[in-house]
């Protein structure tokens, strides 16, 4: 079988968040255990499997997530890295339905070489601030925010780019304040001049993953919180990690389009 590496929400190789995946030719997934395998041997952040479903339905391909311990519900980086490895390969042209378990997901490829991505957007919804947070994370936080089922993350805000940019929090006392990982977030700097309107870091240390690079899901959460804030629809945003990318956002109601590109870095075969 086919594996391949893909850089996502990057235009370059060896930036962005890289994602496996592995296209099946059968009509179901293999065992959990071999697909958990499978992705705690490629040690990325997130492996995408997909296999084609009966033309007809409510969806073209069906779609599975894993991080390197567990599988996720959601993911924006592998979904992208699937849609551009289907285009690539010549698989699947166009927009393409995923079935996944946060529901019917879409990807359209744009002339540009470019992919928006169709999810749901997260519900919000302010909590307190819980003890221990700040102390973790190494920061002051001004506010708190649930995320919603479908992402489980606790989105927080900082006072500045600067306080999100420097944090070096401590990932093994984050695990009790999320049901997956913390978003760290600030409004820019400089929007004007840099291209983006908010910066974000994300920590998902439940999953085994100090620091995701370049979070796609997160981004149906800080679409929302920002786009309050900013009183505009459409965002960009700058996940300010070592590998770094820019996720365009756009807010639709009940569902959030994510646009950015992919660059596959590996094409090899798995042997196992």
């Amino acid at each position: 079988m086919r594996i391949r590496i893909v850089d996502a929400f990057t235009d370059r190789p060896f930036a962005g968040n890289p994602a496996g995946v592995l296209l099946l030719d059968s009509d179901a997934f293999p065992d959990d255990a071999w697909l958990q395998r499978v992705a705690t041997e490629m040690n990325l952040s997130e492996t995408a499997f997909a296999h084609p479903l009966p033309p007809g339905g409510d969806a073209d391909w069906a779609l599975r997530w894993f991080t390197p311990a567990a599988e996720v519900a959601m993911c924006g980086h592998a979904t992208l890295a699937a849609a551009h490895v289907l285009r690539s390969t010549g698989a699947a042209t166009g927009t393409v339905r995923f079935a996944a378990l946060c529901g019917i997901l879409t990807t359209t490829a744009r002339d540009d070489g470019t992919f928006t991505l169709d999810f749901p957007t997260a519900p919000l919804t302010e909590v307190p601030v819980p003890d221990g947070v700040a102390d973790a994370l190494g920061a002051d936080v001004l506010s708190a925010h649930d995320t919603g089922p479908h992402i489980g993350d606790l989105l927080v805000e900082l006072a500045d780019e600067r306080t999100v940019r420097a944090l070096t929090p401590d990932c093994p006392a984050l695990v009790a304040h999320s049901r997956r990982g913390i978003i760290a977030t600030a409004a820019a700097e400089d929007p004007s001049s840099s291209g983006y309107d908010f910066v974000s870091r994300c920590f998902f240390p439940q999953l085994g993953i100090d620091e995701d690079p370049v979070t796609g899901s997160a981004h149906t959460a800080l679409a929302p919180f920002w786009s309050a804030r900013l009183r505009r629809d459409e965002l960009t945003g700058l996940q300010a990690s070592a590998r770094s990318g820019l996720v365009a956002t756009s807010l639709r109601g009940d569902r959030t389009l994510l646009t950015g590109g992919a660059v596959t870095v590996v094409d090899g075969e798995l042997l196992a």
